[in-house]
């Protein structure tokens, strides 16, 4: 990197991409998109034998080794996808059937009690009382401490003689851990096992690190949203109790066992977002049979306790995992941080994961520099000739994606944006502070890269010490 007061420089956000322009320049940059991947005809090893043939990748028996793994577990994707349907289809029946019945047992105890006299002295009060815990934050515990406890265990057991255990998950072929140094190619592998699953695979997600502790973030947020005590009162009776032709106090009893429920629920978050992590947006099947992981880390006590409570959910209930990272499973909690929580994570990884190592000292991305001098990542010096070469690129790109310039406002989370304040049909370009400089983090530059396969930044300043932050 010379050393230069500053740098301009063009990103293009898209896996193995490269466009030449016509002024014969193209550029190439890591992408952390999970847009999927083109449609692969056949498997991964076909697919990566092809690519060595025809140049555009070198050779390399160490990840060759890899793709050979994934060529193996791709052979017995098809017939896994096959069973975890119909597992799908019990599981839905299964649980319909359950809450069916634990609405009938929940309507019968509360009617034996009214029959047994229990709440003969209440008479008109029920009503109002039951007025006073909608409105308000009161709960009735007509059952309170131990014996409501122990009510609601007695209700699952006469659930579980009634309607039977819950539908057992097809046994999963194991995934894959593949871990190495960075710019050997792990990345890339998976993305082509996971572009050769498409159309194979129907239910499969794909995630960069941060990008799924953003939406683990956002669905355990929903989750307290909608079942959490800030939850008002009013919104917390199910309209089934309320449309149920019994009385008041019956009304306020059922209404008091389902929050208790709740209660029991919210102290076991981490599964249910679990269970709602991997939804296919486009049916209502829960899960996926393939979760690809990509650059899987531990960065501080959050993500450790988030990603055992999800994770060894996923892999109990179907899941293929197929993960990478820059360490081996072991060497991901170096400062030890929630030792316990981390060791039964990682055995029960080890359980579900083949383990590679991907061998190679080779930084690929060092390689493709080299070999492709003609490539312009940075325009350096900020001179006359560099600005006018840096604007006649803009224009470039611009034009051929249309050539209308606006500004932009992207969603992030929780309600926040991100203002573009120059873009066009996916180009955009920013300032280095603008970008760097301001309160923004990864939910703002994922939200960025998934609108735009192109970044112009300029006024890149040289790193230093006194802009740690920043750099």
């Amino acid at each position: 990197m010379p050393n230069v007061s500053q740098i301009s420089t063009v990103l293009r956000l898209a896996f193995s991409c490269k466009r030449r322009l016509s002024n014969g320049l193209h550029f190439v940059a890591r992408s952390y998109s999970t847009s999927d991947p083109p449609k692969q005809p056949s498997g991964p090893l076909t697919n990566y034998s092809k690519l060595v043939e025809q140049g555009r990748l070198q050779h390399d028996p160490y990840q060759e080794k890899v793709v050979s793994a994934f060529e193996n577990l791709f052979g017995r994707l098809e017939h896994f996808e096959n069973q975890m349907e119909d597992y799908h289809v019990r599981l839905a029946e299964w649980e319909k059937k359950r809450e069916e019945e634990r609405r009938k047992l929940m309507v019968e105890e509360a009617e034996k009690k009214e029959d047994d006299g229990m709440w003969a002295s209440v008479n008109k009060q029920g009503q109002k009382l039951l007025g006073r815990w909608v409105l308000g934050r009161r709960q009735m515990n007509v059952e309170p401490g131990v014996g409501k406890w122990v009510s609601y265990l007695n209700r699952e057991r006469k659930l579980d003689s009634i309607v039977g255990s819950r539908p057992a998950v097809p046994p999963a072929p194991k995934g894959l851990y593949i871990y190495g140094n960075v710019g050997c190619g792990k990345t890339m592998l998976m993305d082509m096992f996971y572009g050769a699953t498409d159309g194979i695979i129907r239910h499969r997600q794909r995630f960069h690190f941060h990008e799924a502790m953003l939406k683990i973030n956002e669905q355990m947020h929903k989750y307290w949203k909608e079942n959490g005590a800030e939850k008002p009162m009013q919104y917390s009776i199910s309209s089934w109790i309320m449309n149920l032709p019994v009385d008041e106090k019956v009304k306020e009893w059922l209404a008091g066992e389902e929050f208790y429920k709740q209660q029991l629920q919210m102290k076991h978050i981490l599964p249910a977002v679990a269970d709602k992590f991997l939804v296919d947006q486009q049916s209502s099947k829960k899960g996926a049979s393939i979760l690809c992981f990509d650059e899987i880390q531990t960065v501080d006590v959050f993500a450790i306790v988030a990603l055992s409570g999800i994770m060894s959910r996923l892999l109990t209930t179907g899941t293929v995992l197929v993960a990478t990272s820059n360490r081996a499973p072991r060497e991901l909690n170096q400062d030890g941080m929630q030792k316990e929580i981390f060791d039964k994570f990682i055995s029960k990884l080890e359980k579900h994961c083949e383990i590679i190592s991907i061998g190679s000292e080779v930084d690929y991305r060092r390689v493709a520099a080299k070999n492709s001098a003609e490539n312009v990542h940075y325009l350096w010096p900020l001179n006359d000739a560099v600005l006018e070469e840096f604007e006649k690129m803009w224009r470039q790109v611009t034009d051929q994606y249309g050539g209308e310039i606006t500004s932009a406002t992207l969603p992030v989370m929780f309600g926040r944006t991100v203002e573009v304040p120059e873009s066009c049909s996916g180009v955009a370009r920013f300032t280095f502070e603008y970008l760097c400089g301001r309160p923004v983090g990864a939910a703002d530059y994922i939200a960025v890269a998934k609108n735009y396969h192109t970044i112009f930044i300029s006024d890149i300043p040289a790193m230093s010490m006194e802009i740690r932050d920043k750099v």
